[in-house]
């Protein structure tokens, strides 16, 4: 009997060859003795999510989580990303192990994000990588005044800032210039975007830090210039001028099934190093 019984399965849409994939995922979780749940099983009603596609596809599925308490394992069809687990050509072999428990448990950090209007939370919601404070359309500078647990940091005049979770730092924040961070470390990177003075940095802050950005009012020969809070690049909110995000790391992780303890600095070899000497 596998250690992960019942098995929901969630695919890309557009994933090339779609339905070729999934009859060979369902065919290997069957001959495994995994039963596949109905597609819409409850997180409570599962033992395992299988999400056949990319990193985005994996985000898009853990931002429906409510208890995090589900892990994940994700097979892709051709490149590998920094989320993935397997290519769908090994999936053959490497999935009636991992079935059977022999894998291993990566946890991983999540934030926590509320968005408010005077004392009134108007948008909420988690990201596994990041969430973005920034110009909504035409890239002006904004400025948002930030606070650390309480105490001022800075006003960054920028064209946004990103707070992103150490898995996240691979992301959008090593784009922008922000420092990769081991995922098993408990920290918050604030990577300002394109930053209007030498001195605003990017900072890695202790993961239990409480973050406090404020929209200030910044006027464009348009008007005042839209900015929008962004996560995990796939859920938009408009904000105000005013308006106040509120982001820390939430107490639960999102768990990831693994063929090993880690495989951290494999993927930045294959992803970032490949082509160094």
């Amino acid at each position: 009997m596998p250690a992960y019984q019942r098995v929901g399965v969630v695919t890309k849409p557009g994933l090339p060859h779609r339905d070729e994939a999934l009859h060979l995922v369902e065919r290997i979780l069957r001959v495994s003795g995994a039963e596949i749940a109905p597609q819409d099983a409850a997180e409570d009603d599962i033992d395992l999510l299988l999400v056949l596609g990319g990193d985005g596809t994996i985000l898009k599925a853990v931002r429906s989580f409510r208890t995090f308490a589900v892990p994940v394992l994700s097979v892709n069809r051709g490149t590998v990303g920094f989320l993935t687990e397997a290519a769908l050509d090994e999936a053959e072999k490497l999935l009636p192990r991992l079935l059977r428990g022999e894998g291993a448990i990566d946890e991983r950090a999540v934030l926590r994000v509320q968005a408010l209007r005077g004392g009134t939370v108007v948008a909420e919601g988690h990201a596994l990588n990041e969430a973005v404070v920034a110009q909504g359309s035409i890239a002006r500078i904004v400025d948002l005044r930030t606070a650390v647990d309480g105490e001022t940091l800075t006003t960054f005049n920028a064209d946004g800032l990103i707070i992103a979770t150490p898995t996240g730092s691979t992301a959008y924040n090593l784009a922008a210039g922000g420092p990769v961070v081991h995922p098993s470390l408990p920290a918050t990177i604030l990577t300002p975007i394109n930053p209007h003075q030498f001195s605003q940095k990017p900072i890695v802050l202790c993961g239990n830090s409480s973050i406090e950005v404020e929209v200030l009012a910044r006027r464009s020969p348009a008007g005042v210039a839209s900015v929008v809070l962004t996560l995990d690049g796939q859920v938009s909110v408009p904000l105000e001028s005013g308006d106040r995000i509120v982001a820390r790391l939430d107490v639960r992780t999102v768990k990831f099934l693994r063929r090993k303890e880690s495989h951290f600095f494999g993927m930045l070899r294959e992803k970032l190093f490949r082509h160094a000497t």
